[in-house]
């Protein structure tokens, strides 16, 4: 984040505004959705700020993942729901509004009348050339020794 950068839920988790905490650990803070999308929509955060999922460091997102998952069995049951999507908009061409890694817990009931369409109806089914394609360049990349797997956190500074 750049030092102009405002972020809202940095402003959250350091306390300078209301939030309904329903979690939190010495890395991670869940609390609830102020536009819900239904009553039980809980954001899971990590404490300290990355804008999106290519910035978060591997052990960090998987802290973030396990939360988002012990919280979702929980947060079924006290919304009495019978469905649950975990979402994660990373960029804006993912529909990412706040830029500060998330992971949405939205409980779901049938007819509530929000909707991410899988398959999506403005696809159709590609060539399987094109399929096969696509694998191999994945494949391609992630055998680039000179990738980096997954960004790192920055080493400490010694004193």
């Amino acid at each position: 984040m750049t030092a102009a950068a405002h972020c809202i839920f940095c402003d959250l988790i350091q306390g300078a505004a209301e939030v309904s905490i329903c979690y939190e650990d010495a890395e991670a803070i869940a609390f609830m959705d102020i536009q819900p999308v239904n009553p039980g929509h809980v954001l899971v955060v990590h404490r300290h700020h990355y804008e999106g999922l290519h910035d978060l460091p591997r052990d960090l997102g998987m802290h973030l993942l396990e939360v988002a998952m012990r919280l979702a069995s929980v947060v079924k049951t006290a919304t009495e729901c019978p469905g649950m999507n975990m979402v994660v908009n990373s960029g804006a061409a993912a529909g990412q509004d706040v830029f500060h890694y998330h992971v949405h817990l939205i409980p779901r009931r049938e007819g509530d009348g929000f909707d991410i369409p899988l398959p999506f109806p403005g696809s159709e089914m590609p060539d399987r050339t094109l399929l096969d394609a696509m694998a191999a360049r994945i494949i391609a990349v992630l055998r680039d020794p000179m990738r980096d797997p997954a960004p790192r956190p920055a080493p400490a500074v010694s004193r």
